[in-house]
């Protein structure tokens, strides 16, 4: 398998598609070239971040993961994220005026950069890894870079300080993805994504949405407005919940917003990669659902 993946290498996305097993990878300079590889079949799938804890959502990769022509999620990856800040050997903390990293990465470090170098200036660039080779060239314009361990030592620049992040506990999830195919077989550990897009002339779109998933016992982790970038105010949801196509709860609810939503982009059922346990209110089990249907019959 050949596995595309948002570098260069030394990126967070990289350590996580390390964790996937053995397979050939090439690197990509951002997550749409990573995408677009994909659907241009010159990978077999791509990994590519989508959410972190302390920022939230990835708008690259949630904004065209439902791009036609639409891919599918099949896997996900969990990494706890650490941040150091490396410069050129015989660089010294003090000397630190210009740093260059990722821009989920300076928001993660803002509160430690304002404390320890209030002067030093940050500019935001593709990636921390990107940002490591840049500063270990000799006439780099910046001073250091803040990035993963295995960056800077891949780029033979110096730990100037390490464990610099303001959340110790900050993990960002990637997910792999691949052409449209039969989605992984239903391990009761799922999540479903999907984009919905209501009609914009009902008031209460979104309770409505919502609604679609609680009376049929279906749980949300993730549920985040997007511009569906045509006119202003006219915006999208993009939805993570607990469960699999294949079961009978999170069917019906994807059936119930395909019929009253304006549309529905199906992104993948998948194993979800914290092994949670999905458990069945009381009426929304797969058994419920049969036992409801064949009493309907007998009428």
């Amino acid at each position: 398998m050949l596995y595309g993946y948002f570098g260069p290498a030394g990126t967070f996305t990289h350590q996580a598609l390390l964790t996937l097993g053995d397979h050939d990878n090439r690197p990509y300079a951002s997550v749409v070239a990573a995408l677009n590889a994909v659907r241009a079949g010159e990978v077999d799938a791509a990994l590519v971040p989508i959410e972190n804890s302390v920022e939230g959502g990835v708008s690259a990769t949630l904004d065209n993961l439902g791009s036609e022509p639409v891919l599918r999620i099949v896997r996900e990856v969990l990494l706890p994220i650490q941040f150091g800040l490396y410069g050129r050997p015989g660089t010294r903390l003090e000397d630190v005026k210009r740093v260059l990293t990722h821009p989920h990465a300076a928001a993660q470090v803002r509160l430690w950069m304002a404390a320890n170098l209030p002067e030093a200036t940050v500019t935001e660039g593709g990636s921390t890894a990107g940002a490591a080779e840049s500063v270990s060239k000799p006439d780099s314009t910046h001073d250091a870079a803040v990035c993963a361990k295995v960056a800077g030592d891949l780029y033979g620049l110096t730990e100037l300080a390490g464990g610099i992040a303001d959340n110790d506990a900050a993990v960002t999830r990637f997910v792999l993805v691949a052409r449209p195919g039969t989605p992984p077989e239903p391990t009761g550990q799922d999540k479903t994504t999907l984009v919905v897009y209501p009609y914009l002339d009902r008031p209460g779109g979104l309770l409505h949405i919502l609604e679609q998933f609680a009376t049929r016992g279906v749980n949300l982790t993730r549920l985040e407005s997007r511009p569906t970038k045509t006119t202003l105010g006219q915006y999208c949801f993009s939805i993570d919940a607990e469960g699999h196509l294949a079961e009978e709860r999170i069917a019906d609810a994807l059936l119930g917003l395909k019929r009253t939503c304006r549309d529905v982009v199906f992104l993948g059922s998948y194993p979800r990669a914290d092994e949670t346990e999905t458990a069945a209110q009381r009426g929304s089990s797969d058994h419920d659902y049969r036992k409801a249907r064949a009493w309907l019959e007998t009428l």
